[in-house]
């Protein structure tokens, strides 16, 4: 079992097989002799011996094998087993569903099984296999091993592809198993779960739009409990919602404001988890302007009165140019009840942005909002706002920021609606409304039918491309042809459990394309994260990627149609080109082929977290720096050392400067390069120690806001025993 697991690795095995020979004795069984070889082998990870983690991989890749070959009753030497009878034993139990034996005939499904190629497993280093294998891999109802790495890669494509042409789909389920076993790409965690099993739920997040009514918040709350049910990660939009001390019906001083309800979303996010395996996920978003911003501000402080606290949601704060404008000059800031801008002014002030930096109607609003004397409003110093985010921040990492003008400036369908908030992760910028509710009435006997017109209730579809592998194997052109496709019928074989999500996915045919592995990349090659060099390569890669993504959902809007609001946005005017200034031969081409023949995706990428697709992947996360180019990753169920991929003595200089060491400004940067290019949002985080001055986070926040930034993840804050961050002092 060593000599295969060392085998093609310059490793020193002499201590670890005289450690492990120690340890086993012939009574001990086939998978405690494979705990303790693992063990061992983890134990001798570090920065300089950074392919044990490939010898503890590849012994449990023997394990896994064992154990399926025993379930699956065949001999082990094999690794894999008959592929057919696979999808005959898990469909006929219930795990897979009955489309892939109703899609596929018996010759196909045998015919891909020969596809699989068990060498790519040993692409994995120990964190990627131990985390597909207990959280992915479909199994029994007992939990016993059945599905193998490679035919989860090659479920998931023949899930994705079932219902394109017969006569090209073979080919397209090659290509998308292509794209995954190489590890060039990962898909969402729902879509990496549940493609091709019974629960077929496979989008990642949701954003949901509140009415001020009380039939919207518990709506609202019906819908959120059902998606938290299924999986996915909700934001949820306040801003519409009266604030505390608000009429009801002409009775002023009724409303309790927004903290009631939230915290009601707090119990739901706690009482309706994924089938036990983690709690709902929810963020909520309200208006820098609203006047129940600051107990909103201190919901999840660790202090206070905590009937006024919620501790399991999320917190987003939507800022207009305006606010960052009054902090600039430390001037004043009004805040208002929206219910009762709506009554007196006759407009709702959230339906609106500024057009161009530094003018446009929503100032114009708010501006006709302060000079109106029949309006009541609280008046505070709009740096005393600013520091009450900063101190949440650092205290829980929220609230996110959401600059709403630039978003909405970005926006690629303003014809269609407004964009209120972003989603859980903050990547996540489509049209948004709420759904309103109509009449109720009784049709026959016994049957009571409610009616509602449906708002944008808003989908994100996910996959990112792994940079460290994809870039230097020179794929990204066939990677993303067949990666939109994939994203693409996402929308279309979704199982989604509430109907307005259902409508508005088919009516945007959103999906958002990310990367991860940025700082993967960056060592190979050779480039340091506070140069210049990184800030520039940003730009070209992502305009790269860009340009790819677009061209082939045009390319896919020719084959299947583009999406059905298409007419009247900036893809069919062509001004999304000239927004972001795409002006030469190449681009210009492309614009006036979106034009004539339309794209797929009325949004398309977006940068996700991608924490645990980027593990599976032997990758770094998202556009983030390491953590450390040695470290422990540690999650409820385990600790494994890890160190930064491809470690060694040329990639060890650029991985030094990890991620609360390197300059933040830098990190700004690079993300205001790469924001141009993407139409939605990027999962960006701040990583500063706890001691940073305020001033310092606060000029960063004005520097991602002057960058073109449409939003911000968290503030990730540590202890000060870590290395001397010099930015702070400068």
């Amino acid at each position: 079992m060593i000599k295969q697991a060392v085998s093609g690795l310059a490793i020193q095995t002499d201590a670890y097989m005289e450690k492990s020979l120690r340890a086993i004795k012939e009574d001990t069984s086939a998978e405690k002799k494979a705990e303790i070889l693992i063990n061992n082998a983890l134990e001798n990870i570090d920065e300089s011996e950074p392919n044990w983690t490939y010898v503890a991989s590849r012994i449990y890749l023997q394990e896994l094998y064992r154990k399926a070959a025993k379930n699956r009753g065949y001999e082990a030497e094999q690794a894999y087993g008959d592929f057919l009878e696979l999808v005959q034993v898990l469909t006929e139990t219930g795990i897979y569903t009955p489309a892939l034996l109703e899609k596929y005939t018996a010759d196909e499904i045998h015919y891909l099984g020969n596809q699989l190629e068990q060498e790519r497993d040993l692409l994995f280093d120990y964190l990627g296999i131990y985390t597909l294998a207990t959280r992915y891999l479909a199994t029994d109802h007992e939990k016993n091993t059945y599905e193998l790495p490679q035919e989860r890669w090659m479920i998931i494509a023949m899930h994705l592809m079932q219902d394109e042409a017969k006569d090209k789909r073979l080919a397209l389920v090659e290509e998308a198993y292509w794209a995954l076993s190489n590890l060039y790409m990962t898909v969402a965690t729902p879509t990496m779960n549940n493609a091709g099993k019974t629960h077929g739920q496979l989008s990642s997040c949701f954003i949901d739009t509140v009415d001020d009514s009380l039939q919207s918040i518990y709506d609202s709350n019906t819908d959120i409990a059902k998606l938290s049910k299924n999986g996915g990660g909700i934001g949820v939009y306040m801003g519409k919602v009266r604030a505390r001390g608000s009429s009801i019906k002409g009775f002023k001083g009724m409303s309790s404001g927004v903290v009631p309800w939230i915290k009601q979303l707090n119990n739901t996010a706690v009482s309706v988890d994924q089938l036990g395996t983690r709690k709902g996920a929810i963020a909520i978003y309200l208006d820098i302007w609203h006047r129940d911003i600051e107990p909103f501000l201190d919901l999840k402080l660790n202090n206070g009165d905590d009937r006024m606290r919620a501790h399991d949601i999320f917190t987003g704060v939507c800022l207009p140019d305006y606010f960052m404008e009054q902090v600039e000059k430390r001037g004043d800031w009004h805040l208002f009840d929206p219910h009762e801008v709506r009554q007196v002014m006759g407009f709702s002030l959230e339906d609106f942005y500024d057009e161009t930096n530094g003018a446009g109607q929503w100032r114009e609003k708010y501006e006709a909002c302060i000079a109106e004397e029949a309006l009541s409003r609280k008046v505070v110093p709009a740096i005393d706002i600013m520091k009450r985010i900063l101190k949440s921040q650092l205290e829980s990492g929220t609230p996110f920021m959401f600059y709403r003008d630039e978003v909405n400036r970005k926006n690629s369908n303003p014809h269609n609606g407004m964009i209120y908030c972003s989603n859980l992760c903050t990547e996540i910028t489509q049209n948004q409304s709420p759904t309103q509710f109509l009449e109720e009435f009784i049709e026959q006997e016994q049957t009571i039918v409610k009616k509602y017109k449906t708002g944008d209730y808003v989908v994100c579809n996910l996959s990112s491309i792994n940079l460290g592998r994809a870039v230097p194997a020179g794929v990204l052109d066939r990677l993303i042809h067949i990666q939109v496709r994939m994203l693409d019928n996402v929308i279309d074989i979704n199982t989604l459990p509430i109907m307005q999500a259902q409508l508005t996915n088919q009516k945007y045919r959103a999906i958002g394309l990310g990367t991860f592995g940025w700082h993967h990349l960056l060592a190979l090659e050779n480039i340091h994260w506070e140069s210049e060099e990184a800030v520039t390569y940003a730009n070209q890669l992502y305009e790269q990627i860009a340009y790819l993504t677009i061209k082939n959902s045009m390319e896919l809007s020719k084959e299947k149609g583009s999406y059905p609001a298409f007419t009247g946005s900036k893809w069919e005017s062509g001004a999304y080109f000239s927004d972001k200034g795409y002006t030469d031969e190449k681009w210009t081409e492309l614009k006036q082929d979106v034009q004539a023949n339309g794209i797929r995706n009325a949004y398309l990428m977006a940068v996700a977290p991608n924490s645990t697709t980027s593990m599976i992947a032997g990758s770094t996360a998202s556009i983030d720096p390491i953590f450390k180019p040695f470290y422990n990753e540690e999650k409820k169920d385990f600790k494994i050392p890890t160190t930064a991929p491809e470690l060694n003595h040329r990639t060890y200089d650029v991985y030094r400067r990890s991620a609360y060491i390197v300059d933040q400004r830098w990190s700004v940067k690079q993300n205001a390069a790469r924001q141009k290019h993407i139409d939605q949002s990027i999962s960006f985080n701040f990583y500063v120690p706890n001691t940073i001055r305020a001033s310092v986070l606060l000029d960063l926040h004005l520097q991602a806001w002057k960058g073109g930034l449409k939003t911000t993840y968290y503030v990730r804050s540590t202890s000060n025993d870590v290395e001397a961050c010099e930015w702070c002092e400068s």
